[in-house]
């Protein structure tokens, strides 16, 4: 069975960190494309950014770049994404997403996603 789980999440001051862990089983994680997306209450869901095998990466939403960075742990099935100079705007659900067929379009869609964790930071 595929599971992903999504754990880090919590409340923090604007300007703080946080670190995302996603945890998967069920399956060989080297051989798909990892993302994370978030979504606000009330707000459409949004691409954030996208990694594959090779390293490379994919960002989708350009007010991420310089202040989130992903990165996989393969022998442990985990991917990371780590969260620094957090604003209020970051609040939202965080999710990862698992494809086979490479990072999709707008980091909207996946084959496989968890449950997500809470973000909330506080002005």
């Amino acid at each position: 069975e595929v599971q992903l789980v999504e754990s880090g999440g919590g409340l923090v001051q604007a300007g703080g960190s946080l670190r995302l862990s996603c945890e998967a089983s069920g399956f060989t994680f080297v051989d798909y494309a990892i993302g994370w997306f978030r979504q606000a209450p009330g707000k459409e869901r949004e691409g954030i950014l996208c990694i594959i095998s090779s390293g490379g990466v994919t960002y989708y939403e350009d007010s991420v770049k310089g202040r989130f960075t992903i990165s996989t742990d393969y022998a442990q099935n985990t991917v990371y994404l780590q969260l620094n100079n957090l604003k209020p705007e970051d609040t939202a659900v965080y999710y990862c997403g698992v494809d086979d067929l490479g990072c999709p379009g707008y980091g909207l869609v996946y084959d496989y996603w968890g449950q997500g964790t809470q973000v909330t930071v506080s002005p």
